[in-house]
């Protein structure tokens, strides 16, 4: 069987679900990352112009686009979209490994009888993730993940690139350095001055050479010269944990507003488990100080919860025995130590929780059906995540 793998990339996502979502938005640079500390998340392909990208510092972003609007981004609305996409990638192929919030790999092969040429299959995938989200997704097929991450690169964005087995070695001949996965500037800058340009220069030389000069990645580098790659297309492990944190756009002493920020975190934490049908036993509380100073504090309770009121008060539990007086940075609040499932717990924590759970899934409802910023409980009204 010939081996087929795709790889779907959404175009700029959070900037364009934020487009999509305020159709003002539309054809102007916008900026996932307001504040003045932070560092961009993501930019419109009409802030690219200027030279913005993500990773880079919200303050230098301002310099380079002083006309770009700059959104604080909205995590849960992400995720909420992201899932759809995820779920139709599931209808293709059970082998689906997400990689990120809005890429994923899946092994198409042998899946012609069922959703036709692999070209046929992405153009239906693509129609598809647009009919649902109204957003476009970039999408590459090959005979292996390393390639197929290269293909759908090529014609971003809304493109479709198919790389066959006989067109690999030509391909690769042309392309740059900067365009191979897994290759940084410093190793970049040390391959060029060898004289190496491009994955044609790199065969140049034996793969002794380059285990010589890189141990283990020298070998590596050369089968991806090669353009082989033999690693599986595996389904995301069980997740071991999950957090949330922010950083402050100023310091602060006012722990009402810490612990405002701390709801907003577990109502995040726990509304995602809720969905992946998790619940955690391991409370875990993390603040930066002004001087950069990390403390983490955690606490396990008796029964596993994914309970948004029961974690915010093991955080604000957490954050009391601190007793701290100096200026915090940043916080954020994580939940681990999972169980599946429905669990048997005590007569005292059904009642005590039963409430707010069904709060929990009263909320979920109506934000399913019409979107996160329709309600907000009232400790965080005030509140601009």
């Amino acid at each position: 069987m010939v081996r087929r793998v795709m790889h779907m990339d959404m175009d700029a996502f959070y900037a364009s679900v934020e487009q999509v979502d305020n159709p003002h938005l539309k054809g102007k640079p916008v900026i996932i990352g307001a504040s003045k500390r932070g560092m961009v998340s993501a930019a419109s392909y009409e802030a690219r112009k200027y030279g913005v990208h993500s990773a880079m510092p919200v303050f230098q972003a301002r310099k380079l686009c002083p006309n770009g609007i700059f959104l604080p981004g909205r995590k849960e609305r992400y995720r909420e979209i992201s899932r759809k996409i995820m779920a139709m990638l599931q209808n293709v192929s059970p082998l689906v490994e997400q990689v990120s919030i809005d890429e994923a790999f899946v092994d198409i092969s042998g899946t012609g009888a069922l959703h036709g040429p692999p070209g046929e299959l992405g153009q239906k995938l693509k129609a598809r993730i647009f009919k649902s989200t109204s957003l476009t997704c970039s999408i590459g097929i090959a005979p292996n993940k390393f390639l197929a991450k290269i293909a759908s690169d090529m014609k971003k964005p809304d493109g479709l690139t198919i790389i066959e087995e006989e067109e690999v070695h030509s391909m690769l001949g042309q392309l740059p350095l900067s365009k191979i996965p897994g290759i940084g500037t410093k190793t970049t800058t040390f391959l060029e001055r060898l004289g190496v340009k491009s994955p044609a220069d790199i065969l140049r030389h034996p793969p002794a050479f380059w285990t010589q000069k890189l141990g283990k990645a020298g070998s590596h580098l050369y089968r991806m010269a090669q353009g082989i790659d033999h690693s599986p297309v595996t389904p995301s492990p069980v997740i071991k944990s999950c957090s949330a944190e922010d950083t402050f756009p100023e310091d602060t002493q006012d722990m009402g507003l810490v612990k405002k920020w701390l709801f907003h975190q577990a109502e995040t934490v726990a509304r995602e488990l809720r969905h992946k049908g998790l619940k955690g036993r391991t409370i875990s509380l993390k603040v930066k100080f002004r001087d950069f100073k990390i403390v983490t504090r955690s606490l396990t309770l008796p029964d596993p919860t994914n309970c948004t009121q029961t974690i915010y008060e093991g955080a604000c539990r957490l954050l009391e025995r601190l007793h701290t007086s100096g200026k915090i940075r940043l916080v954020g609040v994580g939940l681990a130590n999972f169980q599946k499932g429905p669990q048997q717990m005590n007569l005292y924590s059904n009642l005590h929780t039963l409430r707010s759970e069904r709060l929990d899934s009263a909320m979920d409802k109506i934000r399913e059906k019409y979107g996160d910023e329709l309600i907000k409980k009232g400790l965080i009204m005030d509140l601009n995540p």
